[in-house]
């Protein structure tokens, strides 16, 4: 262990503060805690049946999940009673021109004394109709949902910043959103019931990115506390729900009309591989829009025919491309009830549907100067948010057959605002730009060429491309049979094509018909039958810090720590869980420990995690310390203690949730916490 090098004393620097913790001049933790702290029993590997605790079922008149998502979000919900019928939300007011959607844009507009006003559209309309004065005292927030992903440091204090450059508590946005579906769900619940309908009578599914590090998961947690949808102490009422796993559990469910094959590898319902892509999607389309108008889906109740054909330990990739992020999970189908396992742990990337608005922000900096656009954006908030509603739009229109123009409208207050702030017109902007693929049409637009469109997405369907390359290198990806493309981004006919071009000849590329909501309706299955998925991998490895017997040449001399004459090494990290293992649902891992001192009350176990697999110290870089047990068995009758007081520590692994619990097998004592890591 590459220990001895480090300085001592680096401790304090990494701020990981300890309970009681006396600055000491030592770098190790157990020692400034002035209690000797504990020690395997051995043996010490016990890992026990997972059957032996099924939780017993709360019963939920419905379920109602929320896909949460970084441009647009949206509901659905079915009765337990009636599973097959999944629905989805209500027509949202407003809409835009040019995109048919059933969701509604994750927006949030917040009043100047910063209370909530109004999510979505109506978010968007009631901003951009603000006089532009009035309209910079308003706090307007979107996308905001990527902070969680590229926060490296995430709190509970995290803050976000607004449209008009001001800064509001994350956790707050969060909450207000996922309240805001809360009240319209629960509404809409009550009208078709015809009586108020109860909270409690729900269970509620968020559905997160499966690569979403484990403090991200946990802030959408506390952030539905905060929001009323469960209280704490029944937090099994919520689950929070992967992404690409709701998508998979969806996917299973499919017939072949619902679905459109893109891959050369067969040709599908007449149609060859090289029409599919073109032909197949606009018979689809067709069929979508008749049947937009209901929103009701009915999924049988059986497997659909492409998962028919899977046999026991198929592999297929499903790939999860939203507005933010790309996720990437690949499962394993395990009969006789087709139970997914999860073979290799989720990997993606920040390479959503954004990156292309991202492209766009860099094309007009090019035409019209970053320093002109980062102020039009601060003195025209709505303006800005109008222009990009406008690429939208525009943005669906591409595709790779495309040969006539896109022509994407300025406001009025962009055209004026440049020539306030440069002196001359857009036009010549345009024409001094160099950007030759961009024109300036009469009627006010910015005229793109099909090319310079495509060259906007290029980035991230590269970055896309490439990932999935680097996961088709991996042996447990290498015989994958089927490849799932779900998420609002795989609606892009460009980023359909790349991934057939791509890997067409691998397996067989499935879209499912309405794309966009697939992960939606998957959350709900899963909200109703949580215990599909059995297997996945830790994202982690978790342990818990001990002292050892010192043993010389093997322990580094700085470890050493002598208590009564005896010799041990301080601050191992003794492993639960390695990172990438496979963990069965509920799973429980069994240590035993004893106090390194007979007489200690006080027992302390501090719980860390690393994402690195060989973690022998808790000062080794990476780790983080995640959780407390603080058993104190004060007043626990002194007769009965034996001499080697045992205590046994369990950690169970739920949905996202860890659990952990310390008991004094003499007593019977129990402390329980859940891993938390926000606030360490």
């Amino acid at each position: 262990v590459a220990q001895s090098e480090r300085p001592g004393g680096d401790w304090e620097e990494r701020n990981i503060s300890f309970e009681t913790a006396p600055t000491s001049a030592y770098s190790s933790p157990a020692r400034s805690l002035g209690d000797t702290g504990i020690t395997p029993l051995s043996p010490s590997h016990i890992v026990n049946d997972t059957d032996s605790n099924v939780s017993e079922q709360q019963a939920f008149l419905v379920v109602v999940a929320i896909d949460f998502g970084t441009t647009s979000s949206g509901y659905a919900y079915s009765f337990t009673k009636e599973p097959e019928c999944i629905h989805v939300m209500r027509r949202w007011e407003g809409g835009d021109p040019g995109v048919s959607n059933q969701k509604t844009p994750t927006t949030i507009l917040l009043t100047p004394e910063r209370k909530f006003h109004s999510f979505g559209y109506a978010a968007r309309d009631f901003y951009h109709d603000l006089d532009p004065n009035e309209a910079k005292q308003w706090l307007y927030l979107e996308k905001f949902k990527m902070k969680l992903h590229t926060t490296g440091d995430l709190t509970m204090d995290t803050d976000l910043t607004a449209a008009n450059g001001k800064k509001v508590k994350a956790l707050e946005i969060f909450a207000y959103a996922l309240q805001y579906f809360k009240e319209q769900a629960l509404k809409e619940l009550s009208d078709q019931a015809g009586s108020e309908f109860e909270n409690s009578d729900v269970r509620w599914v968020i559905t997160v990115p499966a690569i979403w590090k484990q403090p991200a998961k946990q802030f959408m947690r506390q952030a539905a506390y905060q929001a009323g949808l469960v209280s704490p102490e029944n937090s099994e009422q919520l689950i929070i729900a992967l992404e690409p796993e709701a998508a998979s559990i969806y996917c299973r469910k499919l017939r072949l009309h619902q679905m459109i094959e893109l891959s050369s590898k067969a040709a599908v319902n007449g149609y060859s591989g090289s029409d599919t892509v073109g032909a197949g999607f606009t018979q689809a389309k067709e069929h979508i829009r008749r049947n937009r108008q209901s929103r009701t889906f009915l999924v049988e109740n059986v497997i659909g025919e492409i998962w028919s054909e899977l046999e026991e330990g198929d592999k297929y990739v499903v790939v999860d491309s939203g507005g933010g992020t790309v996720d990437l999970t690949v499962h394993q189908i395990r009969l006789p009830e087709g139970h997914l396992k999860e073979l290799y742990k989720a990997t993606g990337g920040p390479y959503g549907s954004l990156g292309v608005d991202y492209e766009f922000e860099k094309l007009l900096y090019k035409i019209f100067g970053e320093d002109f656009i980062e102020q039009f954006k601060i003195k025209r908030p709505a303006a800005w948010v109008d222009l990009m509603i406008a690429f939208e739009s525009r943005k669906r229109a591409a595709a790779p057959d495309r040969t006539n123009p896109l022509n994407i409208t300025l406001p009025f207050s962009f055209i004026d605002y440049y020539k306030k702030f440069r002196g001359h017109s857009v036009e010549h902007a345009l024409r001094k730009s160099n950007v030759d693929f961009v024109k300036w049409s009469s009627q006010g637009m910015l005229r793109m060429s099909p090319d310079a469109m495509n060259a906007l997405f290029k980035p991230t369907i590269d970055s896309i491309i490439e990932h999935l390359r680097d996961l088709f290198q991996k042996p447990e990806v290498s015989t994958v049979k089927f490849l799932f493309l779900v998420g609002g981004f795989a609606e892009a006919p460009l980023l359909q094509q790349a991934v057939q071009a791509a890997f067409g000849d691998q397996c067989r590329i499935i879209i499912p018909q309405d794309v966009g909501l697939t992960i939606l309706k998957g959350a709900v299955l899963f909200g109703l039958d949580p215990a599909v998925i059995k297997v996945r991998r830790s994202p982690l490895t978790y342990g818990v810090g001990v002292l050892n017997r010192y043993v010389e040449g093997k322990h580094p001399p700085e470890k050493l720590l002598v208590k009564d004459g005896t010799r041990w090494c301080t601050d191992v990290f003794d492993k639960f869980i390695s990172a990438d293992q496979s963990v069965a649902l509920g799973e429980l891992v069994k240590r035993s420990y004893t106090p390194a001192k007979p007489s200690q009350l006080v027992i302390v176990i501090n719980i860390y995690s690393s994402e690195h697999d060989n973690v022998s110290f808790i000062t080794d870089p990476g780790v983080k310390k995640c959780g407390t047990l603080r058993l104190d068995l004060t007043g626990t009758s002194g007769t009965a203690v034996p001499a080697r007081r045992e205590i046994q520590t369990l950690m169970q692994f739920g949905d996202t949730e860890i659990k952990a619990t310390a008991i004094d097998i003499a007593t019977s004592k129990s402390v329980k916490v859940g891993i938390d890591f926000l606030n360490y």
